[in-house]
């Protein structure tokens, strides 16, 4: 029955179907909607994979692709039929047109994207991320099924006619390929670095333009180029070139250029044809290296190094700007001039630069040679590059710890951002600078707290001064001396705290002016469950005779009370005692003794907040032969001995806390037995009389 009722629903959904779209044939990135009243799992739009199905709530997978409208309604409706009985309402639609298809190769984002049915090639690209840096232009492809279609890109970007690009269909695969001057290992590049190289597609259509010309390379060929044109596009020739020997190699065969002379006549037909594949050859000019009476030699690190022809009002300005300039990798604080006498002489052009030396530029002779020396590379590990007179070290617990070049201007700051900057485990606050002491010919070491001088900052003649070839050293905080203990040598004992008894973890701990009492208690894992918190002994071993201050961590965790804590400084010892240390430990006169028929007699701490009964918890309690009622306190008043009786049961029937004796340090609380009293005595000498009478008898018998 629910079969012939679902038959029925697809035949009338049919008839009344809009027959354009009852044929339009669906497509992978096609977006459907379900009209399935009282369903609301169906309400949201649905997209056709790019394996032709759509994933519907509880059915799962239903391949919709390659088939029309109708179709597809049909499938749908069986489909449901399985799950729902009633489908009398139940309608499908195509929503949207979609073009689902993927661009791969040099963009910056390949993978699948999905465009509106109307979009392009450059509109595909454009939502992968764009081209990437090194994509060839010229030989983009789609490959659709097994048929590869290869169109310019460039053109298109050069006249904006779309009708350069193909028309896209879903799942086409866009394929943007690299250029021929990418390599076979993947680098970052910049444009300027690949067009360096030239802009070319692949050999048999380009043109090579190497020698004396400022950028040599492979160019793609183009129509109307000439040899001029191809030489201006390699950046042009250098001050070396023989312009009158370019040779322009065209199927094998070389062809002489003379562009000496076509410069002079202007004559176009000097101009030899430029071919697909060709070569063009500037060579070096040997004979244009000037030599003479007023040559100056500018080498290094400029962009036209070589000989430069001296007039008698050239200054060294000048020659360095003829030169090119400094390159961005010249050492501008290390230039030389070496005379033709032999003798060199050191010029700072950088402190010229920024404003720091006044005074007349190095006086250029002929003859004279200006050497601008490369920068030293900071991964270099040769020390051989930097001489120890422009050099500085820095060890220990900073990011990049060797030796550094240094001038003057540079700060302590300047020279630890160099080095980048300490660890989190460096000891800022004992930062030592070693040097040479000039007056006794030795080496001082100065002692810096970093640490303070970040935090609240300060004069910057506050910071150490520095030479060439001084040594920084940033010492390491010690680690956790339980599992390191061997690293104690590492930190000086006026640099640390002790800490020792009933604490997590005792050992020597390191310590700056911001630290208190309860963060070297804290750093040292707080104090054990046996900790006596109520006699913590402090020995300050500073300033003279050991001076010990007593604390009642008790006190101050009831009233918090700042005041309470003592100031610790370096070398002081915290010791935190044992709560059941051994009596002799504790005097007399801090303790209460409690005596007789207890649980637990011996010797006890007591303070003022304690009474009698807490006393006799803290001893057990009385045993059941005790005399409750006759309990006796002994105490010393102005050097004489009183006792008093305490009755506890009364106590315990009455509650009056004013009845209870008053206790101090120092008396003694005895708790008699039944076998004490007169009572126990009389009744035990009647039945031992009973006894000895009864044993006369029977013996007389």
């Amino acid at each position: 029955m629910n079969r012939v009722i679902t038959t029925f629903i697809l035949l009338f959904s049919l008839c009344f179907t809009a027959p354009s779209q009852a044929a339009e044939t669906l497509r992978p990135g096609d977006i459907v909607q379900l009209k399935f009243p009282g369903e609301a799992l169906f309400d949201d739009n649905f997209q056709i994979d790019r394996d032709g199905a759509i994933q519907l709530p509880e059915i799962g997978s239903v391949e919709l692709a390659g088939k029309t409208v109708g179709q597809a309604r049909s499938t749908l409706t069986q489909a449901l039929g399985t799950y729902y009985k009633d489908l009398s309402k139940f309608d499908f639609f195509l929503k949207e047109r979609r073009l689902s298809v993927t661009v791969l190769g040099y963009v910056k984002e390949p993978g699948p994207v999905d465009l509106p049915l109307q979009s392009n090639v450059q509109m595909a690209i454009n939502r992968a991320g764009g081209l990437a840096q090194g994509a060839q232009l010229d030989k983009l492809q789609i490959r659709r099924d097994k048929q590869i279609l290869e169109f310019d890109y460039k053109r298109y970007l050069d006249n904006g006619n779309p009708d350069a690009l193909p028309a896209l269909q879903p799942m086409d695969i866009i394929f943007v390929p690299a250029s021929p001057l990418i390599g076979n290992v993947q680098v970052e590049f910049d444009a300027r670095t690949l067009t360096a190289s030239g802009d070319a597609g692949k050999d048999r259509e380009s043109v090579k333009v190497f020698g004396e010309v400022h950028r040599p390379g492979t160019f793609a060929f183009k129509g109307d180029a000439s040899v001029v044109d191809m030489i201006m596009r390699a950046g042009g020739v250098t001050r070396y070139a023989g312009i009158e020997q370019i040779r322009v190699i065209s199927s094998g065969q070389p062809y002489p250029f003379n562009m000496r002379e076509y410069l002079d006549t202007g004559n176009r037909d000097l101009l030899p044809k430029i071919t697909r594949g060709d070569v063009i050859f500037i060579p070096q000019a040997t004979d244009q290296v000037q030599s003479g009476s007023r040559t100056v030699y500018v080498m290094g690190e400029v962009f036209k190094p070589g000989a430069l022809e001296m007039k008698p009002e050239t200054g060294f300005y000048d020659l360095l700007a003829t030169a090119g300039g400094p390159t961005r990798f010249a050492e501008t604080r290390q230039m030389r001039i070496i005379r033709n006498d032999g003798r060199v002489e050191a010029f700072d052009l950088q402190a010229y630069i920024d404003g720091q030396k006044r005074g007349p530029l190095p006086v250029i002779e002929p003859g004279d040679a200006i050497l601008v020396p490369e920068k030293t590379d900071m991964n270099e590990k040769s020390w051989l590059k930097i001489h120890p007179k422009r050099s500085i070290k820095i060890i220990g617990a900073v990011k990049r710890p060797g030796r550094y070049e240094w001038s003057r201007e540079m700060s302590l700051l300047d020279v630890l951002a160099h080095a980048g900057g300490p660890l989190a485990s460096a000891d800022t606050a004992h930062l030592q600078v070693l040097g040479h002491d000039k007056k006794n010919k030795a080496f001082k070491t100065v002692t810096f707290d970093l640490k303070h001088f970040l935090e609240n900052g300060g004069p910057i003649k506050s910071l150490p001064d520095l030479c060439p070839d001084y040594t920084i050293i940033v010492p390491e905080l010690p680690k956790d001396p339980n599992d390191n203990r061997s690293q104690w040598v590492r930190q000086s004992s006026e640099r640390s705290i002790y800490i020792l008894g009933q604490v997590g973890a005792p050992g020597r701990y390191a310590f700056n002016s911001d630290l208190n009492f309860l963060d070297i208690l804290s750093a040292a894992q707080g104090p054990s469950a046996n900790a006596d918190l109520a006699n913590v002994r402090i020995t300050h071993r500073k300033g003279g005779a050991p001076v010990v201050t007593e604390l009642n961590l008790h006190t101050y965790f009831e009233t918090g009370d700042e005041s309470l804590l003592p100031e610790v400084k370096n070398e002081d010892v915290i010791f935190i005692p044992e709560r059941n240390r051994a009596w002799l430990e504790k005097p007399k006169e801090t303790v209460v003794r409690v005596l007789g028929a207890v649980a637990h007699p011996g010797r006890y701490s007591f303070n003022d907040s304690m009474t009698i009964l807490d006393l006799l918890a803290e001893a057990g309690g009385p045993h059941n032969s005790a005399l409750q009622d006759r309990i006796m306190v002994i105490n010393r008043v102005d050097g004489e001995a009183h006792s008093r009786l305490f009755d506890l049961v009364e106590f315990a029937k009455s509650g009056d806390f004013t009845r209870l004796p008053v206790l101090r340090a120092g008396d003694t609380v005895y708790v008699p037995s039944k076998e004490q009293s007169s009572w126990h005595r009389f009744v035990t000498s009647l039945q031992e009389s009973i006894t000895v009478i009864s044993f006369a008898r029977l013996i007389g018998l």
